[in-house]
């Protein structure tokens, strides 16, 4: 039995559309998924629907599900949380999120799903993608118990690392970021706050992920001789300038980059489905609501993504929430 489906596509860049399309029964092995709710990573999204992917990064910015190429028309996006409607028995039925794009239903390897734990609601479990990119910078970052830590920038990944990091004993801890507004998200998240001018310098780690000149700058010069900026930033087709002159090479500071295509290598051992599972059972804190922040039904996505991709709807995490649409 076939099914239809109906996607989100960018048909070039700034332009979005919906089309239909016509999945096969699941083969052996494989899941038909209802979405429920997907999610719009406003950083990493916006960037690829205003087509700033830069020509050699393509083969690495491409999502396991993604269709077409950049910079359009593709089909994009990695924050999906639906019901398994057919498939192996031990998950009939069951809730999952899956690293495919805005799809009402679509057919993937049963490998390829995660069960969302029944202690972590559906419409949380879309920040699953981000909290794992969280995970694995702070396997990158190693804190250490009483550091002296910033994040800068308050954006989806920036909150997601300083939600978990509030988790850390003895830490002083600070979400810097030029928006005032963000301080409300901080509050909620248990987390200090201060604008750029205003953080605590001296800092043992700073972990950076406003992807801006000015946000990076500053990171190095929070740091304490000896520390280290995490760069979480992705910049596109940006190029950035550094301030590696000054002091930078007689206090002994490290930049150092992370990114969640590969699993930390100071995890060995740990895989990618390990890394997932353990981002879902963190979403069990129901603070991490804080990063939702906005959501519209899924036939809104063309109009929707401009909006976002512009600024004109501020937001860190927009949830999508789908009816059954076929």
């Amino acid at each position: 039995m076939n099914h239809s489906a109906r996607a989100f596509w960018l048909r070039s860049p700034g332009y979005g559309e919906i089309r239909d399309t016509t999945l096969a029964a699941p083969a052996e092995g494989e899941v038909l998924v209802r979405a429920l709710y997907s999610g719009v990573s406003r950083g990493t999204e916006t960037l690829v629907f205003r087509g700033g992917v830069p020509a050699n990064q393509y083969g690495a910015m491409r999502a396991p599900f993604q269709e077409g190429d950049f910079p359009g028309p593709v089909k994009y996006g990695y924050l999906s949380v639906g019901v398994v409607e057919e498939g192996p028995d031990e998950l009939a039925g069951r809730t999952v999120f899956c690293l495919y794009p805005h799809q009402t239903r679509y057919v993937v390897p049963a490998s390829a799903v995660t069960v969302v734990p029944e202690h972590v609601p559906a419409e949380r479990a879309v920040l699953a993608g981000t909290v794992e990119t969280a995970v694995n910078a702070l396997w990158d970052a190693a804190p250490l118990v009483g550091d002296r830590i910033a994040v800068v920038g308050g954006g989806m990944v920036g909150c997601s690392v300083a939600a978990l990091l509030a988790r850390f004993p003895g830490v002083r801890l600070q979400l810097v970021d030029a928006d005032p507004a963000r301080a409300a998200t901080a509050e909620a998240l248990g987390v200090g706050f201060a604008s750029p001018e205003d953080a605590l310098g001296d800092c043992d780690l700073v972990v950076h992920a406003s992807a801006t000149e000015a946000g990076l700058t500053r990171s190095l010069e929070l740091l304490a001789a000896e520390g280290t900026v995490v760069e979480l930033s992705w910049y596109g087709d940006r190029r950035i300038a550094l301030p590696l002159g000054e002091a930078f090479h007689s206090r002994r500071l490290t930049v150092r980059s992370s990114q969640v295509g590969t699993v930390s290598p100071a995890r060995p051992g740990r895989t990618y489905a390990d890394r997932l599972a353990l981002a879902l059972d963190l979403l069990a804190d129901p603070a991490l609501d804080a990063l939702i922040t906005g959501e519209s039904a899924f036939e809104e996505l063309p109009d929707v993504l401009p909006e976002l991709a512009s600024g004109r709807i501020p937001a860190l995490c927009h949830r999508v929430r789908y009816t059954d649409l076929g």
